[in-house]
């Protein structure tokens, strides 16, 4: 008995190299290397390099070297087949075993991925050359993607006939069906799988073809926008990811991914300066892609809409970023492009997108806090509502808790009580807030510091301004607090009538809260009100300095960090708003 030789290939594709050594030892990253002391020798200075793009490692004192399976049999002292097994049982992944031997396996993989790149060249030649080709190449050069872009990434023409490919490729239709380019139609002749279609060949992140997308045309009649190949022995879609052979450098050097929804989505990206863009292939995103992109990156970046994933899909995502330590985020767009439209009429914005990427969690929650309302008590509980119930669908309490304090200070709730909620996880949360007068912003974060700036001016003076307010009126009694510098009669004296009920509540409001957490507070959640609304910017200038904010925020929870911080923070917030008016 054998194990399947598709088995063994997919399982060094899929399992990461550095997981697996570091179970073993200690590795840190250098450049685009892991490097660690080596254990098959005695060494005090780390000379055992791992790298996951090669899938290899190297130790340059001892010389041992190989790729995970060399390694898991020198480590655990087991033969090829024992060190298979060893990782599949690890990895989760059910062995194939055959009486033919391996050999057999892999000449036929070989053989299936021999006629996938004759494919790719005959659909190539007939789209460059071919004369029924013209209105491909027409729409092609509408879209940008003619002459050297259809070149690079090997675009091919499939003809209307019904078996144009399987006359001319020299194939038997066993093949052909074994590859999905063919198949016996109902009159029992061979006849093409793709007819009439723009086709994208689809490469393992080593380089062979295994699979196509195919695309109609813009006014066919048939009703399938994409065609994708059928799973065969050398291709499994929840496992390939397109354009990972061409990204994957750029992806280890940045240590970010795009994973996009279309082929023509990687190559807008591709085209936008922008090489680390990768799609599914006609699937949703699986956890055997996370697992193929973790041997490249540490930060996923998802340039589609993520509030089509669902709550289910959301689960996954937290699950994932856990399970194999990445960072999931997602880029936002404007309204009605995806990535291919960007790359004609405006790149930059790609850039920024990205740029400007919110974690998966934050870009939730805002979709629901610029969808909801906060006029009335009724709408600000059911706003409330629908935010915590997105928060809590998160596994780590912290997380959860940090973002229920930006709900707090949106809708003017206590944060503790939405604390609270967070801690508990509750998934279908109930708050009621009080429609009474007087709890109308009593005990909103915003009114919190408006009585502190009686209370504690001296100490907390300096971290506020105007733009941290979202509320009116109570604007409009901050500056009347600010310009009294703190003077109770005289605030009041200088407020508006909307203004001076708010400050007479806040005069005399016990408080007992830590100050400067508070304003910090509310210049957090006043900074990610402003980053949300910038994410379409095109100035590289202004995308960096609005990256160095969101790294700012970061910081802002780090207590040796914080106040420097909160300094930089404020500065950029005042510059922002100034921009406005």
């Amino acid at each position: 008995m054998a194990i399947a030789d598709t088995d063994i290939e997919r399982l060094r594709e899929s399992v990461s190299i550095v997981d697996t050594i570091q179970g073993y030892v200690q590795l840190r990253r250098v450049g685009r290397n892991w490097v660690g002391l080596c254990p098959f020798h005695a060494e005090k200075s780390g000379s055992f390099n791992v790298r996951e793009e090669t899938r290899r490692y190297k130790c340059f004192g001892c010389g041992a070297s190989g790729d995970v399976f060399k390694f898991i049999q020198e480590i655990e002292h087991l033969d090829f087949v024992g060190a298979i097994e060893h990782i599949a049982g690890k990895a989760g992944y059910q062995l194939t075993y055959t009486t033919g031997g391996q050999s057999k396996d892999r000449q036929r993989s070989k053989q299936l991925t021999e006629i996938m790149a004759q494919a790719v060249e005959w659909y190539h030649n007939r789209l460059l050359t071919a004369p029924d080709a013209r209105v491909a190449r027409d729409y092609l050069r509408d879209r940008g993607l003619s002459g050297d872009v259809a070149r690079e990434f090997k675009l091919g023409w499939a003809p209307d006939d019904w078996d144009a490919l399987s006359r001319d490729i020299g194939v038997s239709i066993d093949l052909l069906r074994e590859t999905g380019l063919g198949f016996v139609n109902k009159r029992g002749k061979p006849q093409d799988s793709f007819r009439a279609r723009v086709m994208f060949p689809i490469f393992r992140d080593s380089g062979e073809p295994v699979a196509f997308g195919g695309r109609v045309l813009p006014g066919s009649a048939d009703p399938a926008k994409y065609k994708n190949s059928p799973e065969t022995a050398i291709y499994a879609k929840s496992k390939t990811l397109y354009g990972l052979n061409w990204a994957k450098a750029e992806i280890v050097t940045a240590d970010e991914v795009i994973v996009c929804e279309g082929y023509t989505d990687v190559i807008g990206f591709q085209r936008s300066g922008i090489k680390r863009a990768v799609a599914t292939c006609g699937t949703a995103l699986t956890e055997d892609h996370v697992r193929l992109l973790k041997r490249f990156a540490t930060k996923v970046v998802l340039a589609f809409d993520a509030d089509k994933a669902g709550q289910g899909a959301a689960e996954r995502f937290y699950e994932w970023e856990q399970r194999y330590k990445v960072q999931v985020s997602v880029a936002h767009f404007p309204q009605g492009k995806d990535p291919g439209d960007l790359a004609n009429s405006d790149p930059t914005a790609l850039a920024s997108a990205v740029a400007n990427a919110q974690p998966f969690l934050g870009f939730r929650l805002q979709r629901v806090l610029d969808a909801g309302s906060v006029t009335s008590p009724e709408s600000r509980s059911r706003t409330a509502e629908q935010a915590m119930a997105v928060i809590n669908e998160h596994p780590d309490t912290n997380v959860r808790k940090i973002y229920a304090g930006q709900v707090a200070t949106h809708v003017g709730i206590p944060v503790v009580d939405l604390v609270k909620l967070a801690e508990r996880g509750i998934r279908k949360p109930t708050i009621n807030i009080s429609a009474s007068p007087n709890s109308r912003r009593s005990e909103s974060a915003e009114f919190v510091v408006l009585a502190l700036m009686f209370s504690q001016w001296e100490i907390i003076a300096n971290w506020l301004s105007e733009a941290l307010f979202t509320d009116e009126v109570n604007r409009r009694a901050f500056l009347s607090v600010a310009q009294a510098e703190g003077n109770v009669s005289k605030a009041l004296e200088l407020a508006d009538p909307e203004a001076r009920e708010v400050l007479e509540r806040a005069a005399v409001a016990d408080v007992e809260t830590q100050p400067i957490r508070e304003a910090w507070n509310l210049l957090s959640a006043a900074v990610r009100r402003e980053l949300a609304h910038r994410v379409t910017l095109s100035d590289p200038e202004q995308i960096r300095i609005d990256r160095s904010a969101r790294l700012l925020l970061e910081n802002l929870e780090v207590p040796t960090m914080a106040e420097s911080s909160a300094e930089q923070l404020l500065g950029w917030l005042n510059l922002r708003v100034g921009e406005h008016e």
